[in-house]
């Protein structure tokens, strides 16, 4: 009998176990998440300072909920849609006026005695986003809505999603969200924080994916630099609001002077194709209609 060594043992070599693991067919082996290394641009190579940011929130309304966390973790990346270095990440807690909800505790894990008397200093979140060209998050229409309530400076800049400016599921993925794009992707990390998310999508957008080859970032860049149009359906017919859904049209209640109407967003190329649809199919006739072109420096906000 062979006497176990358990310094032998400690030392075994776990991504080896974990190889063999996955190529047994009978498992699936999520690696925790580790920081992506530091990479020296190809000479010639023009880059720019991304910032990937993540707020969390006592709610959902901008207008009436409050930020209680924020992160922002820059990065550079290169024109060509590789992702070369990750900074030092900004990261700080706010007390909001009024307690935070038990679910959003339950979500965030941040409860009132963690933010108390913590605040987050506009001038401060200025100077840390000022070199930024552009701001990503995973569901900017969420994030955007915040920032800019919350710091001018996010006016300013050019905007892009990663859960909406990708096409996920054309790279196999079956989910949108944050966890299920990790657990697609063979890693995990510690959620519902604003930093680790950051951190998680920065590695998806510097991975190349498995159907395309492309990088996310190359994907999302694409998007963002593309300019599109949002073609409003105002009094449209009623009962035609499911053609109009099942088209992917959304519909406006808010009151944030936009029309309370049906809308969709469509890229430069099927600008025509969208207005002979609504004219042939929704009004049955020639009608003007509501047009705006959109680019990365409005697109997500209220100002849309």
């Amino acid at each position: 009998m062979i006497d176990a060594n358990p310094e032998f043992e400690g030392a075994m070599d776990l991504e080896a176990m974990a190889d063999a693991l996955q190529r047994s067919g009978a498992y699936r082996v999520l690696r925790r998440l580790a920081p992506l290394p530091k990479r020296t641009p190809p000479e010639g190579q023009q880059t720019r300072l991304g910032l990937f940011v993540d707020v969390e929130t006592t709610g959902l309304d901008p207008a009436h909920d409050e930020i209680i966390e924020l992160a922002m973790v820059p990065f550079t990346y290169g024109l060509d849609g590789e992702v070369y270095e990750v900074g030092e990440p900004f990261q700080q807690l706010r007390q909001p006026s009024r307690p935070i909800p038990a679910e959003v505790t339950a979500i965030t894990g941040i409860d009132d005695a963690m933010v108390a008397g913590q605040v987050i200093d506009p001038e401060t979140v200025t100077a840390f986003a000022a070199p930024a060209a552009l701001v990503i998050a995973h569901n900017a229409a969420f994030d955007r809505k915040f920032l800019e309530r919350f710091c001018s400076t996010f006016n300013t800049k050019a905007w892009a999603c990663s859960m909406s400016e990708i096409d996920w599921a054309s790279e196999g993925f079956e989910g949108a969200k944050l966890v299920y794009l990790a657990a697609g992707a063979g890693f995990f990390y510690d959620r519902h924080r604003a930093t680790h998310d950051c951190m998680a999508a920065i590695a998806l957008l510097a991975r190349a994916q498995p159907v395309s080859g492309r990088t996310g970032l190359t994907q999302l860049l694409d998007r963002a630099r593309t300019p599109g149009w949002r073609i409003w359906a105002e009094n449209s017919p009623f009962d035609l609001k499911d053609a109009l859904k099942a088209r992917g049209y959304r519909w406006n209640g808010d009151s944030n002077g936009a029309p309370r109407a049906w809308y969709i967003d469509v890229p430069d190329a099927l600008r025509e194709a969208e207005l002979a649809f609504l004219r042939t199919e929704i009004y049955r006739g020639e009608i003007d209609l509501l047009v705006r072109r959109i680019t990365a420096y409005d697109r997500f906000s209220e100002r849309c």
